[in-house]
């Protein structure tokens, strides 16, 4: 059987509503007024800047867990005086960050926009795909040869960044901003002005021929500055004394982990990282937080977003929080730091869009890539239902119950998003279907601690799960790209080969519920607590631009959020 990565292993086992008035027919005064931007009459009314804002593992619930220590003009500024989505949900099963960021700009799911997941198996080319892989472009603006060879040719529909500029015949700009690639290239979509990812080896931000040959002089000169070099050296200490992180467990309990060379998960941390990824331990820190929010402001200046004569879009996704939860788990001190000091970046980003935009001018919403359970050894402690699979024993158990039934052949190809690809030719070779192979495996691994049942993809209409689950199952199954059996695990569960830090990928509440604020230029000030669903984003958004859905929307406006 192909042999897997730990990271892999663990994954894998682990029509529009037009709110606006259509013309404007006076000026209005910039940063005053509904509308809040400069129009001149019978020209149609549009925000001058949209900013998109994805937290990667921001769960619902950090909006208020540490509400009362956030300071005025980041989150609270967004809660309070934007319009707040509070029960608002992921339509879709297998919840990680390259499918939640494509769902979130397509208004689509993986069954159609094909980002099934981080990884999934071509079984035509015989070999795992990353989500933007792409061999035919190259690195701009390092010599790290493979972290520019990155595209968005793998998503299989539009954006709303693409969208807009259809809509404008490209006079629109978008670009995209992320310590992730896949962060920063799924969202600013196919035609994107361009997108920007962090080089954690040399600590640029990059970007690929795809977009360019040469990175643009603005990015140059954020390069040139060195900030990664200068914070690592700073770094990483708490914002507040340590016992004043009252929603935390301590600072050093057995479930978190460690970063490279430190001997305990506790205050202050070093932050050196080694050659091959020399600022690594950065992106595992608030830090991370604070480069983004820079580059971001550099490509608004270079780039004048929001000077133009049209809507311009900046999508920014903030990747260092999932690391960090990874790493140490939501109940960390190091969480809670992050997140505070989150907020404060929030509200210098806004304050600058103040400036440069002129408030009521722009648009801004944010929301989470998906969220994450809790550390099964903290759960345990406080005697609540959780528990970790250990990942090497389900793939030995698949693979054993495969081969005593069948004779020793290699079976499976492949194991990715808590999916079993099986060999086609072998179970050809063999008169072997997928539904007799699917009742081996099913029999085999329902056993199994953490194990709440197993799919046969391919049979999805007799699928022994409930109408919720199976309705999320559904929309995450592309033909192509998924795989041929679905491990189901139990809630509170997940497979690792550690017991340290958390994980996410699943259907449940923990993953599947995260924040939708929206705040600015023609939105409303209020909340619902009606269901909605990340694939309500983009149709939001394009309502507000008067624009056409992305090509494989499914979501709706939310309507009660924009302005009649």
């Amino acid at each position: 059987m192909k042999l897997i990565t730990h990271t892999l292993v663990r994954a894998l086992l682990a029509g529009m509503v037009l709110c606006q008035p259509v013309f404007s027919q006076t000026k209005a005064k910039t940063g005053t007024g509904a509308r809040g931007i400069a129009a001149s009459a019978n020209k149609l009314a549009r925000p001058k800047l949209v900013v998109g804002m994805v937290v990667d593992q921001m769960r619902y619930d950090y909006l208020y867990r540490y509400y009362d220590k956030y300071k005025e003009g980041g989150l609270k500024r967004l809660i309070n005086e934007g319009f707040n989505c509070r029960n608002n949900h992921y339509h879709y099963a297998l919840t990680v960050t390259a499918a939640g960021h494509s769902a979130v700009y397509t208004g689509s799911m993986p069954a159609i926009n094909g980002i099934v997941g981080n990884d999934w198996y071509d079984t035509g080319q015989g070999k795992n795909v990353y989500c933007t892989d792409d061999s035919t472009v190259a690195t701009v603006g390092s010599n790290n040869l493979t972290v520019g060879k990155m595209s968005p040719r793998n998503l299989l529909v539009s954006t709303a960044t693409d969208q807009l500029r259809v809509a404008t015949n490209f006079r629109s700009k978008t670009i995209g901003v992320a310590i992730k690639d896949r962060a920063s290239i799924l969202p600013a979509g196919h035609a994107a002005s361009g997108a920007y990812w962090f080089d954690s080896k040399t600590g640029n931000f990059v970007t690929s021929t795809y977009y360019m040959n040469a990175l643009p002089s603005w990015a140059t000169d954020y390069n040139n500055l060195k900030k990664p070099a200068e914070y690592q050296r700073k770094g990483w200490n708490v914002l507040l004394p340590v016992g004043q992180y009252t929603q935390s467990t301590p600072d050093d309990v057995a479930w978190e982990g460690k970063l490279p060379g430190v001997e305990k998960p506790v205050f202050p941390y070093d932050l050196a990282g080694n050659s091959g990824d020399a600022y690594g331990p950065l992106t595992t820190s608030p830090w991370g937080n604070t480069i983004t929010k820079e580059m971001a402001i550099a490509a608004i200046k270079g780039e004048n977003l929001g000077k133009g004569e049209e809507t311009d879009f900046l999508a920014v996704s903030f990747s260092s929080p999932d690391r960090i939860g990874h790493m140490f788990g939501p109940n960390s001190v190091e969480q809670e730091d992050d997140y505070l000091k989150l907020d404060m970046e929030f509200a210098e980003f806004f304050s600058f869009l103040d400036s440069w935009a002129g408030t009521g001018n722009y648009t801004v919403f944010l929301t989470a890539d998906h969220g994450a359970m809790d550390v099964p050894g903290f759960w345990k402690e406080h005697k609540l239902p959780a528990g970790l699979m250990g990942a090497t024993m389900l793939t030995r158990t698949v693979v054993k119950a495969l081969n005593d039934a069948f004779g020793e052949a290699e079976y499976v190809t492949a194991f990715e998003n808590y999916q079993i690809y099986l060999n086609k030719a072998i179970l050809k070779e063999k008169k072997i279907t997928v539904d007799i192979a699917y009742q081996v495996v099913r029999e085999a691994i329902l056993p199994l601690k953490g194990v709440a049942d197993l799919i046969n993809l391919h049979d999805m209409g007799r699928a022994p799960l409930n109408t919720y689950q199976l309705e999320l199952f559904k929309n995450n199954v592309n033909a192509k790209r998924s795989g041929d059996l679905q491990v189901l695990v139990r809630p509170g569960w997940f497979a690792a080969t550690s017991p340290t830090g958390t994980d996410h990928g699943t259907p449940y509440n923990y993953d599947t519920h995260v924040p939708f604020l929206l705040y600015g230029w023609g939105i409303n000030k209020g909340e619902t607590l009606r269901r909605t669903s990340i694939a309500d984003i983009a149709p939001t958004i394009s309502a507000l631009l008067h624009i056409l859905p992305p090509s494989g929307n499914v979501g709706n406006p939310v309507e009660e959020a924009l302005k009649k």
